[in-house]
C-alpha cells in the first residue's frame, strides 16, 4: 500500500468510527462495521427499533470535497453489498435503507437518508 493510500485508509477509518460515534449518539445500534462481501463492502449495518440501515462513509479532508463524493455506482455496489448481507441482520417486518454520512475535519456530519433501498 502506497504512504497516500495508507493515510486515506486510516482517514478513513476514522471517519467510520467518528460517523459509528454520531449514529449511536442517535439512537442507533452498530451491529456491525466494515463488512465485507463479493459484490462490495458495507461501512456500518446500524439498527433503530423496526429500521435495518447500511451507511455508507465518505470522509473527505475538506467540505467541499463532500460534494462530489458519492456516486450513482458507488450505491449500487453499496446495494449489491446490503442485498447480500441483509439476511443475516434483517427481521422479519424491517424496513431496510441505505444512508450515506458525509464527513470532513471541523464540519458536523451531513447525513443523507434513504438514499437508495436494496431491492430497489
Amino acid at each position: 500500500m502506497t504512504r497516500n493510500r495508507a493515510g486515506a485508509e486510516k482517514a478513513g477509518r476514522r471517519g467510520e468510527g467518528l460517523a459509528a460515534l454520531y449514529l449511536r449518539l442517535g439512537g442507533w445500534r452498530i451491529l456491525a462495521r466494515r463488512v465485507r462481501t463479493a459484490r462490495g463492502e458495507v461501512d456500518i449495518v446500524a439498527r433503530r427499533g423496526r429500521t435495518l440501515c447500511f451507511v455508507e462513509v465518505k470522509w473527505r479532508a475538506s467540505g467541499s470535497a463532500l460534494d462530489h463524493a458519492v456516486t450513482v455506482a458507488n450505491l449500487r455496489r453499496i446495494a449489491a453489498a446490503a442485498e447480500t448481507i441483509a439476511p443475516r441482520f434483517a427481521r422479519p417486518g424491517d424496513s431496510q435503507r441505505i444512508d450515506v454520512l458525509l464527513m470532513a475535519p471541523g464540519r458536523w456530519p451531513r447525513r443523507l437518508v434513504n438514499v437508495w433501498q436494496p431491492g430497489a
